[in-house]
Parts: C-alpha cells; sequence; structure tokens
C-alpha cells in the first residue's frame, strides 16, 4: 500500500505565495515522474507542472515564471512553490507519481488533494 499526503494548502492574497508538499510513503521500490494537478468544480484536472526522476521539469503556460516543481528524492517528497498567486489560481491541488512497488506493481498513484485559494 503506497499513500501519498499532501500539505500546505490554505488562504492567500493575490500576489502572496504557498509552498505544497506531497510525500509518498509505504511499499515504494522506486518513483518516476510526479506531478501536480489542479482542479476547479465543473472542469476537467489540469496540469500544472512535472518533474522526472533526474529532474526535468515541464509546466503549465499559465504558471511558468511562477511556480517551481522540486523533489526530494531522499524523502520521496515533491514540491510546489507557487509565487506570485492570482485568484484564478484558487483550485484542488494534487500530487501524483508515478511508481513502483516493491512487488513489482507499477502504477500511477494520486493523493487525496489540497485546497488552495487566492483571494483578490
Amino acid at each position: 500500500q503506497v499513500q501519498l499526503v499532501e500539505s500546505g494548502g490554505g488562504l492567500v492574497q493575490a500576489g502572496g505565495s504557498l509552498r505544497l508538499s506531497c510525500a509518498a510513503s509505504g511499499s515504494i521500490f522506486s518513483i518516476n515522474a510526479m506531478g501536480w494537478y489542479r482542479q476547479v468544480p465543473g472542469k476537467q484536472r489540469e496540469l500544472v507542472a512535472t518533474i522526472t526522476s533526474g529532474g526535468s521539469t515541464n509546466y503549465a503556460a499559465s504558471v511558468k515564471g511562477r511556480f517551481t516543481i522540486s523533489r526530494d528524492n531522499a524523502k520521496n517528497t515533491v514540491y510546489l512553490q507557487m509565487n506570485s498567486l492570482k485568484p484564478e489560481d484558487t483550485a484542488v491541488y494534487f500530487c501524483n507519481a508515478a511508481l513502483t512497488t516493491r512487488t513489482g506493481y507499477e502504477y500511477l498513484n494520486w493523493g487525496q488533494g489540497t485546497q488552495v485559494t487566492v483571494s483578490s
């Protein structure tokens, strides 16, 4: 059993910053890519940023230059530093991890989500 637990969400004023964390725990052999996605009610979940085990990153155009994804492989943790936040960044943020368990099972695991609200 593998769990992803997000933390760091909350309420912030426009222009402010938040840092999200997502820690993976359980029967993990390896983690390849990790990522952050977000979803608002009535809309599809959308990509925010991803990072490979080697550190290569990819960002949605809407957050490029404002958000930074990073990871600590020793801690199986991925972070999302969000600066210059805008009201349109308000959403539930989910992390995911493409991982292999110690029993050799490969799958994409998702966290439960953390709410980010940006007030104008």
